[in-house]
This record gives structure tokens, sequence and C-alpha cells, in this order.
């Protein structure tokens, strides 16, 4: 199917019509569903205690009979039947690739090819010749090797970089005269002021045409400065590691993100999980149908958006996601990756001298800032020491540094408030 011709489509599936894509996705719902039913344990007693049979489901309507497994209910699914929660749906010696996310939480990927993601580094513009670094680690989490694979499938060249070292990754840049940036837009901004610390204009000196972002919102004022500032063509992804990664994608309209096709993608109430239609707001619900080896049906993403049917002027068919405009439970994203409150729970709790906490996101500038607030049970306590403890152990645990601890009197934390409080503005 694939065309990669130098056009502005990767495949025909970009644009099928509005009945081709239904009569795909439904084939594709009740295969899933039914090697899941088949395959994958969990699967099977999540449709029984649901009292319905793979034959009920017959289009993506019908999911609505399933219930929702949400971040929280993999991570214990996997700590009491280890090492996937049973879910998964091929025998292990078939599993290709193991990923880690913070949980832990074990993801198996199975496929004759990752090509899906290839669909949104075409449409942002990458093509044999561009020069790509990217940021995302390869360490442990899924997205540096397939965001690596897909701008191979593009016929880019790609600059295995990773997270971090921004002083090499400034000089990498302007020698290897980069292209293209794949990573979070305020890492990219921060490789920008950087480059201009060292004396460099960014702008004359280097060769960065355009940059595709994931992992945290690219806002309106962000986007302007990169594209008349620096004159980067920025494209963003909404990506969700368990389901298996990019699920939605911008084309050159950047109005709103089509929906890929290899994933059933629900807006729902979050509360009864009843599907919503264009324009409502509800939390996004994913089943993947191109990993066989994941039988997961129905992951609630925690995010809340909205979709829009109306046909693009770009030519693509599928329906579009208008962004990402908070978050549901508790777990929040920060610099690319989830903090769950659960997880700090367990690291800051597990400490004797802390007896309540509360970890406070912010947007200093371009970045996203993570405050963790302690109250101590007594104050003779060696702060330093304990200062570098919550660090590591919240690190270990979310994969996230803490930017500071502030150490409060007794009682500044009210039992009754969140633990986990996100007080960020996308303007």
């Amino acid at each position: 199917m694939a065309l990669k011709s130098g056009g502005q489509f990767y495949d025909e599936q970009e644009t099928m019509t509005v009945e081709e894509r239904r009569t795909y996705l439904n084939g594709k719902v009740r295969e899933a569903v039914d090697h899941a039913y088949h395959n994958a344990p969990s699967a099977r007693e999540m449709l029984d205690r649901a009292g319905v049979q793979p034959a009920d489901i017959q289009a993506i309507e019908d999911l609505e009979k399933l219930p929702i497994t949400r971040k929280t209910d993999l991570i214990e699914l996997q700590k009491t039947n280890p090492p996937y929660g049973g879910f998964l749906a091929i025998p292990p010696e078939d599993v290709e690739r193991i990923f880690i996310s913070p949980g832990p939480i074990y993801e198996p990927l199975h496929s004759d090819s990752i090509e899906w993601f290839a669909r949104s580094f075409y449409a942002a513009g990458f093509r044999k010749g561009d020069i790509v670094i990217n940021t995302f680690t390869y360490h442990l989490s899924p997205a540096g090797v397939l965001f690596h694979e897909a701008l191979r499938d593009c016929g880019a060249t790609v600059v295995v970089t990773g997270t971090g070292n921004t002083d090499i990754q400034v000089q990498t840049m302007l020698d290897l005269k980069v292209t293209g940036f794949v990573g979070t837009p305020s890492f990219l901004l921060t490789l920008i002021r950087r480059a201009e610390e060292m004396g460099h204009d960014f702008r004359r000196d280097f060769a960065v045409a355009r940059a595709w972002f994931t992992g945290e919102p690219l806002s309106p004022s962000v986007r302007k400065t990169l594209e008349e500032d620096y004159a980067i063509n920025t494209c963003q992804a909404y990506a969700v590691t368990e389901p298996g990664g990019a699920l939605a994608y911008e084309c050159p309209e950047k109005s709103g993100m089509h929906f890929m096709d290899d994933y059933v993608i629900e807006i729902v109430d979050h509360d009864t999980g009843k599907q919503l239609g264009p324009g409502e707001i509800g939390e996004i619900v994913v089943t993947p149908v191109h990993n066989g080896a994941w039988g997961i049906i129905r992951f609630g993403t925690g995010d809340m958006s909205s979709y829009i049917t109306e046909p693009c002027p770009c030519g693509r068919t599928s329906n579009r996601l208008l962004g990402i405009i908070g978050r549901t439970g508790d777990a929040v994203k920060v610099r690319g990756m989830f903090v769950v409150t659960r997880q700090v729970e367990e690291a800051v709790l597990g400490i004797e001298a802390v007896s309540r906490f509360q970890v406070v996101v912010s947007r200093e500038g371009q970045r996203d800032d993570m405050a963790l607030r302690v109250e101590l049970k007594s104050e003779d306590v060696g702060r330093d020491a304990l200062t570098a403890e919550l660090n590591e152990r919240v690190q270990n645990v979310c994969r996230v540094r803490v930017d500071r601890v502030e150490f409060v009197a007794p009682g500044s934390i009210p039992e009754d408030q969140p633990r986990l409080v996100d007080q960020r503005k996308w303007d």
C-alpha cells in the first residue's frame, strides 16, 4: 500500500474514504478483540466479567460494552501477574522487543514492521537527504528506537544523540549540518539558547529547517518563536507509551492531529466510558490494532481532548484530534514522562523522616518545573542527605528529575489537598 514516491502522502491508507476507513477499522477491531480474548488471559477475564463474547464486538461502537484499563490498573496487574499483567497475546519467545516505562510497565512488541510511525514524520516533511537529530531516549522507553526506525523508513539519516548533553548536541548540530530535530519543544529552545550563548547566530549558522515534537504540548507562542524567529517548520504528534506510540499527527495544515489508522481512538465520558461525538470533550481511549503481542483493549490515557470530522485541505481523510486540554486522573506528563501519584508516594513515603508530601508542576519559561514539597516528622534530620535521597528515589521511579525539594512547616500541606498539582498554563 505504501506510496512514498516523494509526494505528500506516505501511503494510500491516509486518503481512504470515510466508508473505507470505517470498514477497515471495524475489521481490525474484531480481529484485535478476538485475538486478545483467545490469547491474553487478562483480556479474556475482562470480557467474561463484562458478559461479552468476541462475537459481540463487531464495530467500534461495540467497544462501549467493555471496561477501560488505565495506567494504574496496568501497573497493579503487572505486579500481581508479572511480567505483562496477563496481556501478552503471543508466545514469549515471539516477542521482538520489550520496552520499559515508569511503573515499571513492560511493553512487548511484535510486528512485521513499525512503519506506522513514519506517516507522522513523512507528513512533517522528513525525506531522504535530511540529517535528523533524535533527542528522545534510547534507554528503556520505546521513543528513541521507534522514532529512529520511522525516520529511516522516510529515508532520513538519523543522528543518535538521545537526551541531555546540551553542548555536545549543539556542536553535533553545527558540525553535521543537521536539518531536522526530533524531541520536545522545550529542549529545542534550550539548544537554541545555548547555541546563542556560545556566540552563534542560530538562524545563520545552523541548518535546522524542520522539527517534530511530542512528549509535551507545543504552545502557540513557542511555535511562533521557532517558525518566525528561526525559520523552523514545526509539526507535533500525540504519543502514548503504553498502547504503542504515536496516535495522531499534524499535517502541513496544522489544524488538528490526524488519527493513526493503526489504533482505534475513542473520545469517551471518563465516568461512564460512553463514546462522545465530534466537538465533545472527553478522555482519549485507545485500542492498538497493529501489535499482536499486546492484548490491551480500551486503554484509558487520562488525557482530555475532542475531535473533528471535517475534511482537511491536505487530503488526508481521518478524524483530527484537537490537542490535549488536561488530565483526568492522578498522573501528569512532565518533560515527556508521566509522573504518577502512586509512584511518588511509594518513593517518598518509604522514607521514615517524611510525614507528608506534594508535587507541584509549573512552567518556568519554556520548561516544565517540578518541585517536591515535604513535611518532616521531626526537624532533627540532615536535610542535605535527605534531599539527595529524595531526588534519587523519585528519579528512579519516575525517570524525571526533581528541580528542587522544599521543606515546609507541619500543616502546610492539608490532608485533603491532592498530592500531585499541575499549575501549568499553555499560553
